[in-house]
């Protein structure tokens, strides 16, 4: 039997007693979800009587018994106790987990250590006076917000879309889903709205083909929204991909051993200020350091702020990778414009409109690619499966970016014939100082493998 806070109305805002099967706890009813969890606020354990701000999540499959403490107006209120119970303690008999409540599963989590990481953050947020605040709506239930923030985003051309979680994929649990547009940043709370948050609007968002969708490395999210909500995403646009598609093609066709973080991608491609990558920076790893932290409401505005600053660069992000991307493309119709309008018309008698040969403006191409591929050989070590080392991107020095001698600027774009010429005569007199500088280039090789390569999250 599916338990609603509609169907439980009455119940909402009393007093309860819930016997768990790790303790005795007392709180007022928040919200009662489709999977027959129970949210308290101002919730105390009967046993130590220590109280525990926020709301707390109770498990189904942990309670016992629920009973309500406060008097009801009417007999309606006992009808729906009753239920519940009969539904919970029915459910119980199918309960297979242990009997003991641990850290992962356990709604009785102490959380002076969310708290304490969360004050850390938020001092060290206090701390930059000089930055402007990043506004986002929260999205908790479904009055007011809700179907407002759905018909917005159903008029957009580009959304950015990130989720946050416990192990997000089909076997986790989605907590949060971020949404940014060019005008608006929306923190879906998933975890108080539950499933029927895409029955509402969020599927038909997500599935839609007009709506080009910019996420980093979507595989995880897609299959959690596949497997748990029925959501099938289309018209992604996946900044972990264009980044390496990016590298690539300024390699001459090598590939990284490696994929970036979005934190890489969003200092290499977009340059954020650094002060914003440590508050994204300070907000994952607070989670990651706390992953019970996904149930606590209300949730610490830290981390909001820093969830809401991932989805607005992420969809700052989209241009300069396109742009990059097209820069061939770009190029080369370039040199087509200008192939006859900038020289004499004299070639033009000669020269048929139905040629199909390739021009030399397409031909400089396999030029182009090939001093590509052997500048890379140079700038990079690669590995046994032929793939190119990729340094990881360090915060430190970004602000000056030709100081970092594992910086490489991939915005390639296509010379003309001019260029062309230049750069091979460039790369011939390198050649002949070759042989002179690859002892030194070995020794450096080996400093550079001693030193560590620092972690990204």
């Amino acid at each position: 039997m599916a338990l609603g806070s509609g169907r439980f109305g009455p119940l909402l805002e009393k007093t309860l007693k819930i016997t768990l099967k790790c303790g005795v706890f007392q709180g007022v009813l928040h919200h009662v979800n489709p999977d027959r969890s129970v949210l308290l606020r101002a919730v105390k354990n009967l046993e130590t009587g220590r109280s525990t701000p926020g709301v707390k999540l109770f498990f189904d499959h942990e309670i016992v018994n629920v009973e309500l403490l406060d008097e009801p107006d009417s007999g309606r209120g006992t009808s729906m106790l009753s239920e519940c119970t009969s539904a919970i303690e029915g459910n119980k008999q199918a309960d297979t987990g242990p009997e003991e409540c641990g850290p992962c599963s356990s709604p009785c989590i102490s959380l002076e250590s969310q708290l304490r990481s969360s004050d850390t953050l938020k001092y060290s947020l206090s701390e930059e006076k000089d930055e402007e605040d990043v506004e986002y709506t929260v999205v908790d239930s479904f009055q007011q917000k809700f179907d407002p923030a759905v018909l917005h985003l159903r008029e957009q051309h580009v959304v950015s879309i990130a989720g946050e979680g416990v192990n997000l994929c089909r076997h986790g649990k989605l907590s949060w889903l971020e949404i940014a547009t060019e005008h608006h940043i929306f923190l879906f709370d998933i975890f108080l709205l539950g499933p029927q948050a895409f029955k509402n609007g969020l599927q038909m968002v997500l599935q839609d083909k007009n709506i080009v969708k910019v996420m980093h490395d979507c595989r995880w999210i897609s299959d959690c929204l596949f497997h748990q909500y029925g959501v099938l995403l289309t018209n992604v646009f996946d900044t972990q991909v264009a980044d390496a598609l990016q590298f690539s093609m300024a390699t001459g066709g090598f590939l990284p051993h490696r994929v970036c973080t979005l934190q890489e991608c969003l200092m290499q491609h977009l340059k954020i200020p650094s002060k914003r990558d440590v508050i994204m920076k300070h907000g994952q790893q607070m989670a990651s350091e706390n992953p019970d932290i996904w149930f606590l409401r209300p949730f610490p505005a830290s981390l909001l702020k820093a969830f809401a600053l991932k989805a607005m660069y992420l969809l700052l992000l989209r241009p300069p990778l396109m742009d990059k991307l097209m820069s061939d493309l770009t190029a080369v119709v370039t040199d087509y414009l200008n192939a006859y309008q900038t020289r004499s018309g004299d070639h033009l008698e000669s020269t048929k409109p139905t040629c199909m040969e390739l021009p030399q403006e397409l031909r400089q191409l396999a030029d182009i690619q090939k001093l590509r591929r052997e500048k890379a050989i140079k700038d990079y070590r690669m590995n046994e499966d032929g793939l190119l080392i990729r340094p990881a991107v360090e915060l430190k020095g970004r602000n000056d970016p030709q100081k970092d001698e594992n910086y490489r600027d991939n915005r390639d774009c296509l010379p003309t014939n001019k260029a062309v010429s230049q750069m091979t005569a460039f790369y011939d007199r390198d050649v002949v100082h070759q042989e002179k500088s690859e002892n030194q280039n070995q020794v450096l090789n080996l400093w550079k493998n001693l030193i560590p390569t620092s972690s990204w999250l």
